[in-house]
């Protein structure tokens, strides 16, 4: 019984630890260099799970087949998508993008033959938009809003980078 009570206050840590993880914000590893500059291969970032209010620019942690990605929301559900001469477009209005690497031209008829994501879809790109395998890719393709694991703010490794992403 003694034993039983020293063990009491670990036994809670481990339950608190693992419902947090579960449900509230995890670690996850970045992996590659397709949301270079803004994050880095092997950065490791906070998953927060609570945060369900997806904006345009926002970086998301995307479950595509059991594989966590990290990329950004460009589209949202009922928006026309277009890139003119690395120019978003979104309904056929200029939206300041962030600076970031150039992309080609692309538009969503284009790609899967449609004027607007569907509802509860969004379209998602990496920052190095040369270089990433993102919603203009088939094999990824439109997100379901269900894939969207959360967002990512926050850096816990490199410690030289440690804190909010800019």
């Amino acid at each position: 019984m003694k034993i039983l009570k020293e063990l009491y206050p670990y036994l809670i840590i481990v339950i608190v630890v693992i419902l947090f993880r579960t449900f509230i914000a995890t670690p996850v590893k970045v992996d590659g260099e397709s949301m270079y500059s803004t994050l880095n291969h092997k950065d490791i970032l906070i998953l927060n799970k609570l945060d369900k209010n997806y904006n345009r620019f926002d970086i998301v942690i995307i479950d595509i087949d059991g594989t966590k990605l990290v990329k950004r929301i460009i589209g949202l559900p009922g928006e026309n998508i277009e890139y003119k001469d690395n120019v978003l477009y979104i309904d056929g209005k200029e939206v300041k993008d962030i600076d970031l690497s150039r992309t080609n031209d692309f538009s969503l008829e284009e790609l899967y033959g449609i004027t607007a994501l569907p509802d509860d879809y969004y379209f998602v790109m990496g920052d190095n938009r040369l270089h990433s395998s993102d919603s203009r890719d088939y094999r990824i393709g439109l997100i379901k809003r269900s894939d969207i694991k959360g967002t990512a703010i926050f850096r816990i490794f490199p410690f030289k980078t440690f804190g909010k992403i800019k």
